[in-house]
């Protein structure tokens, strides 16, 4: 599998707004982490592991205190993690993932993008056939086999472990259940965990000619900018 997993291509947003959207991300997954767990990182796998995607992004201090302070405020409205699934343009497979306080809201908008861009919004589920679901972490450590750790990580869920060269960090990929094994085994083996998330990888590609990858960017940038949005996958090559 290996680089075949990043397959998504960097969006073309300004670095500003970029940034943003991802310290906006980040916030919303502090509070979730909290509101399922406890606002101690001690006792928090998720939290932790959401704390340092913080540090990697660079997201300034008073950001993450601030999404802590709501995440613990009686005043907080609840969050709900939605996942909408519809097809774009020349039949590519998309699948948002958001959290937002008015879904009602929010699949309202994210269904107006898709008819007004060339897509339709579908049914939950209908998309199963196509993502699978994983827990991806990135870390550091000097002196490391990758063999050796690939065949050591298999116990725990893993199923692909990878240099990236271009960032220089080991890449691991495991079943999405496998989350809280890989983090603790890896916290308890001193790996620097640089970054933790899940990611829904496409077991069917699709390729297109360049004028109809721009209509499904179009769509795909236009989802991204909504507030309620967190991640949208795609299977276009």
């Amino acid at each position: 599998m290996g680089r075949a997993f990043e397959y998504r291509k960097a969006r073309k947003f300004k670095r500003w707004g970029q940034m943003a959207k991802v310290f906006t991300r980040i916030g919303k997954d502090i509070v979730l982490a909290i509101k399922n767990g406890t606002a101690d990182p001690a006792t928090n796998s998720r939290l932790r592991a959401v704390l340092q995607n913080a540090r990697a992004a660079n997201m300034p201090k008073e950001n993450v205190e601030r999404a802590i302070k709501r995440a613990t405020s009686k005043d907080q409205e609840d969050y709900k993690e939605m996942v909408y699934e519809g097809y774009g343009p020349h039949g590519i497979a998309i699948l948002v993932e958001s959290t937002t306080d008015n879904p009602t809201r929010t699949v309202a908008n994210v269904r107006s993008y898709f008819n007004k861009l060339g897509g339709s919004l579908g049914t939950t589920g209908m998309l199963d056939f196509i993502f699978e679901r994983k827990c991806i972490f990135k870390v550091r450590k000097d002196g490391v086999d990758l063999d050796e750790l690939e065949l050591e990580l298999i116990d725990f869920g893993a199923d692909d472990v990878f240099l990236d060269e271009e960032s220089g960090l080991i890449f691991i990929y495991g079943e999405f259940t496998a989350f809280g094994a890989l983090q603790h085994h890896l916290e308890e083996n001193n790996f620097e965990l640089v970054e933790a998330d899940f990611e829904r990888i496409p077991n069917d590609m699709k390729s297109l000619e360049p004028d109809q990858v721009a209509e499904v960017e179009k769509l795909i940038e236009k989802i991204e900018e909504d507030d309620d949005v967190q991640r949208v996958f795609h299977n276009m090559e």
